[in-house]
């Protein structure tokens, strides 16, 4: 029965260095730590090895329930998996305790929080989008696909597999430049 933490951060420029002296200080045997979207579980590598790792009778502890889900669903989902494998959750910042009806309820609560301030933050980048657009300032991502290149070597009797691995792009992505989209 040991205690293992989670740290999260959304982005590679964020620091995850007090989550971890926090759960280090919480008792925290192992902690790992990630910086990726909270969004879904996709692309969470030490997420997904430590709900590998944990065994009945472990706990799971985050600092605040955001670092664990950004998404009510995805919350509930790992909740219900480590309730139904016998392991706790706990948060050095909420107080919560998903054995008790109240405290499933503030879990939930929390999530919906979580959720709604990214869907916030989403609105917000898109009325940002939308107001760079009309001042003609907003440029969009820069393309990484060359066309030209793309047909050069289609016409030089590539497939599109060989394209796609050649550029370093998927597949997909020459068939759509082939293609006229």
């Amino acid at each position: 029965m040991a205690t293992y933490g989670y740290a999260r951060a959304s982005s590679v420029d964020q620091d995850v260095g007090l989550q971890e002296a926090m759960l280090r200080q919480a008792g925290c045997t192992v902690v790992r730590s990630e910086k990726a979207s909270g969004g879904s579980r996709a692309g969470r590598s030490e997420l997904a090895l430590l709900l590998e790792f944990l065994r009945p009778g472990d706990t799971l502890m985050v600092t605040r329930v955001d670092r664990l889900a950004r998404s009510v669903k995805d919350l509930q989902d790992i909740v219900h998996e480590l309730r139904a494998r016998g392991i706790a959750l706990r948060a050095t910042e909420q107080p919560i305790d998903t054995g008790s009806a109240a405290g499933k309820a503030f879990l939930d609560m929390l999530g919906v929080f979580a959720e709604f301030e990214t869907n916030l933050r989403r609105e917000r980048q898109m009325e940002g989008i939308q107001a760079a657009k009309a001042k003609g300032t907003y440029k969009g991502r820069r393309p990484v696909i060359d066309p030209a290149q793309v047909r050069q070597l289609k016409a030089d009797g590539l497939g599109a597999s060989a394209i796609a691995k050649r550029l370093g792009i998927a597949r997909a992505s020459v068939y759509r430049v082939l293609a006229g989209r």
